[in-house]
């Protein structure tokens, strides 16, 4: 059928022209209806499927459809659904276009069978989903926003460049396992991490998630990390080095997390975490770790939008987001509490939550290929995630003490959005064999094995004991208004002040340079003026009789020279 060639983010991209054109009722109901179009449309496609075009020289597949890339579709169509429905109540037409555009660039990317297409819609995603994070229309939004904008348009250009050199290398466009075994691995293999927030390459996420308004973070916590595991899977599964970047990845923002005030900044070092496990995964690169990688970055999608709702709404209700702000919201956001509470069982891996039936895959594969320090890595990643996400997230915001603000669950459609995030929770954390249907692989895999029930079990147990004699001791760090300094001082302070002196050196000595050949300048000004005064030299009347010597000596010069040299004359 002609239909089945439509590639997936044209959907997206019309209803973004939609959102741009009308109002009211009438946008709410044509953004949805769009998107549950569009999944239905990805849902009947089959799982083989390729468009190919042939420009300047080069067979590009701007639309490629196989296992992998259809389940990033999927939960991708899940996030967008729930974010537009979650932001239904705001008139904002900047937020809505360009959400729906970002949401579109991801599918996009996802479905791209060519590193050309793959670069058009990375800066894409670049683009539109900054306008998510000036769209709080802040100062400290404006400047997180153009911070933000310039890394991720860098790892654009670190990816173009690698693409160049790819194809120099190999006479080929084509987006298939690329691995590191040469320079333009090495950087396309940056230019992912910088979205995939690699130590070290992460501030960007910490920095800009808080600063957007409390709907824009529902949709940057689904699509450009994400976006940037499809891509790692695709390119480099088995890539070793991965392994180790993963787990550090998991383990560093547990500190962080912990000693974090303002809670949206708390689930952006546990997205970090998160994503460490799904790098971990595809570093290990077997059938069974790609396959953990794909299913824990699906449910990741849901628990997180599911957390960073429940905040937002936190957020949007009371003007506040910090712990030392909150507490006590269970008596007037009984609902909202439910559903962080879901959301935070799921990523802290509860059995009969959806985390539970995906990180284990990830974990058994580790095991399996004798990674057995990064298994035991991996499970202190899962304490620490527990603590700072499971348990301080909604403790603090619900529970911990009484702030004494009274307020109202926040508008039907920020809960009906929340209440679909927790079902999808539960119900695949209850019944996982469909999102193993639809995985790369098949898996042969029982989550409820009786020893990973207890071992997940017991580790949950004895991490929340942890945290009560932490906490009733007065160990577990206090809750306080205070910056926390990440490797971004580097950038935004250190190479700052470093750039400072280099500039202000370069200004002076420009302007001693300029200085001293407008001086020279002036100088010579002043003594050509100086000739030319009525008592000047060149000024001074001479008798004729001086021009016809000077003649005369210059004939002869020149009779001597004619003479001397008849060759030359020749």
């Amino acid at each position: 059928m002609w239909y089945n060639d439509l590639p997936a983010f044209v959907p997206f991209f019309i209803a973004a022209a939609l959102a741009l054109v009308t109002r009211g009722n009438l946008r709410s109901f044509l953004m949805l209806v769009i998107i549950v179009a569009s999944a239905l449309h990805l849902w009947l496609l089959p799982e083989s499927l390729t468009v190919e075009l042939h420009f300047l020289e080069y067979d590009l597949v701007p639309y490629r459809v196989d296992r992998l890339s259809l389940v990033f579709g999927y939960v991708f169509h899940i996030a967008a659904f729930i974010s537009v429905l979650f932001s239904l109540h705001v008139r904002d037409t900047v937020q809505h276009v360009s959400g729906l555009l970002y949401a579109g660039s991801a599918m996009g990317a996802v479905f791209a069978g060519d590193l050309l297409t793959v670069f058009v819609f990375w800066e894409l995603l670049a683009v539109t989903s900054a306008f998510l994070v000036w769209a709080r229309r802040s100062k400290r939004s404006f400047e997180s926003g153009m911070r933000y904008l310039i890394i991720q348009v860098l790892s654009g250009v670190i990816l173009l460049a690698g693409v160049l050199v790819h194809v120099r290398a190999t006479g080929s466009l084509s987006f298939e396992v690329i691995g590191t075994t040469a320079l333009s691995g090495w950087l396309i293999l940056i230019a992912f991490g910088i979205k995939a927030a690699f130590p070290l390459m992460h501030t960007w996420l910490t920095d800009a998630y808080p600063e957007a308004t409390s709907t824009g973070t529902v949709f940057l916590s689904a699509f450009t990390t994400k976006t940037a595991i499809y891509m790692l899977a695709r390119g480099f599964p088995g890539t070793e080095l991965l392994v180790y970047v993963g787990v550090a990845m998991a383990c560093f923002p547990i500190f962080y997390a912990v000693i974090e005030n303002d809670m949206r900044r708390v689930l952006s070092y546990s997205l970090i975490n998160q994503l460490g496990f799904m790098v971990c995964g595809i570093g290990i690169g077997t059938a069974l770790s790609i396959n953990g990688t794909v299913s824990h970055a699906f449910v990741h999608i849901i628990y997180k939008s599911l957390l960073f709702m429940s905040m937002g709404s936190v957020l949007f209700m009371t003007g506040k987001i910090r712990a030392t702000d909150l507490g006590g919201l269970y008596k007037t956001m009984p609902k909202t509490a439910i559903f962080c509470i879901i959301g935070a069982a799921s990523i802290s891996a509860f059995p009969l939550f959806s985390g539970f039936v995906a990180k284990s895959l990830i974990m058994a594969a580790a095991l399996k290929e004798g990674y057995h320090w990064i298994w035991l890595l991996l499970l202190f990643a899962s304490a620490g995630v527990f603590h700072h996400a499971g348990i301080k997230i909604p403790y603090f915001a619900f529970f911990a003490h009484d702030s004494g603000i009274r307020t109202s669950e926040p508008p039907l459609n920020m809960v009906i959005a929340m209440s679909i995030a927790a079902f999808l929770c539960l119900a695949i954390g209850i019944y996982p064999v469909w999102l193993y249907s639809i995985l790369p692989f098949d898996v042969v895999y029982n989550p409820y094995d009786i020893s990973h029930v207890l071992t997940q079990t017991q580790l949950l147990f004895f991490s929340a004991l942890a945290f009560v004699w932490l906490n009733l001791k007065g160990i577990y760090p206090p809750e306080i208004c205070s910056v926390n300094v990440d490797s971004e001082w580097f950038y935004r302070k250190f190479l700052k002040r470093i750039g400072h002196s280099v500039f202000s050196w370069i200004w002076r000595t420009d302007a001693t340079f300029r200085s001293s050949v407008l001086d020279r300048i002036r100088g010579l000004i002043v003594y050509l003026a100086q000739l030319h005064y009525p008592t000047g030299k060149v000024s001074v009347l001479r008798p004729t009789g001086y021009m016809v010597i000077w003649v005369a000596i210059l004939l002869a010069a020149y009779l001597w020279l004619l003479l001397s040299f008849p060759s030359a004359h020749h």
